[in-house]
């Protein structure tokens, strides 16, 4: 057993507990830890001949805390030897040994190359499923726009061909779009899109329909989308809010189903808060679509956790 050292030591007699140790406990019991792991575990290496990788619970959770405070890999291996309450999440003391960068970004990859992140929320929605808080009568979508550096100060003296530029009222922005459907009665993300930011919002539409909704709610972005081929053939109930134009001039009865329309769809508008302030990824980390597209399915699957936690089993 590790002996404990004088800042475990002080940390077990501390009089109160930090914003951050609240949170951290909070995730700790949101977190359907085992079904997540056994996701991961058939990729995970095993110990053999060589190094002895960390158990994956442990790097799990040092990859959970690294997302939820959107640190870098250099800077999330100092925050596991500065701070004790992200050593306790993650099982570790300082008189072990604590993963490095080169550990953390490693583990990171290895979801990467596997595209886990869309195996990770699919595990937590069926989790949230079970416990009766992921319905599948209408979707609300929408779209965000994560921003990307503009500057072509790197190795290729480019930006990221992947990501484009876009005009959003009398503004131009340079990045990605996430595009999501949520349950229309828990704002539950069930479907994530990742595309440049130039692409119309409609495209992806028929992307962020489960199959089984029978409502479809959307901002003035959405309005044709029920003309389109690829949904010709769906029975669905359309509500798309009107041109901000068009409903300036409205009044009684037209009004106020503009505004019955507009308290439906701001149940979007709550994983975007919490992906891009909460989590601050209001900024891409990487460059490409395919590793930030990763990404946003954990984000989204942390997301669902913070919106179901007080419907949830603690």
């Amino acid at each position: 057993m590790d002996q404990l050292t004088f800042s475990e030591a002080e940390f077990h007699h501390k009089k109160r507990k930090t914003r951050r140790e609240k949170f951290l406990d909070q995730m700790d019991e949101l977190i359907p830890w085992r079904r997540l792991e056994k996701k991961i575990a058939r990729y995970y290496p095993k110990p053999g001949n060589g190094r002895r990788p960390y158990p994956l619970s442990t790097m799990l959770r040092v990859h959970c805390m690294q997302l939820f405070y959107n640190l870098s890999d250099p800077a999330m291996e100092d925050a596991l030897y500065e701070i004790e309450s992200m050593r306790r999440f993650a099982g570790l003391s300082l008189s072990g040994s604590l993963p490095d960068e080169t550990t953390i970004l490693k583990f990171r990859h290895l979801l990467e190359q596997h595209k886990l992140g869309k195996e990770i929320l699919k595990e937590v929605n069926h989790h949230l499923e079970k416990e009766g808080l992921l319905l599948r009568e209408g979707t609300i979508v929408d779209a965000t726009i994560i921003s990307a550096p503009t500057s072509t100060k790197n190795q290729s003296g480019k930006r990221d061909p992947e990501m484009h530029q876009t005009k959003k009222g009398n503004e131009w922005h340079f990045g990605m779009k996430m595009h999501i459907g949520v349950d229309e009665t828990f704002g539950v993300i069930h479907s994530v899109e990742t595309t440049s930011a130039n692409a119309h919002d409609i495209t992806q539409a028929q992307h962020l329909l489960h199959g089984q909704e029978n409502t479809f709610w959307g901002d003035a972005g959405y309005l044709g989308v029920n003309k389109r081929e690829e949904m010709a053939e769906k029975n669905i109930d359309w509500n798309i809010a009107a041109r901000p134009g068009k409903r300036k001039q409205m009044s009684g009865a037209e009004l106020l189903l503009e505004k019955a329309k507009a308290s439906v769809r701001a149940k979007v508008e709550h994983p975007f808060r919490r992906i891009k302030q909460q989590f601050g990824y209001s900024k891409v980390r990487y460059r490409g679509l395919e590793k930030n597209n990763n990404r946003l399915h954990v984000l989204a699957a942390f997301s669902n956790l913070l919106t179901c936690r007080n419907m949830l089993p603690m």
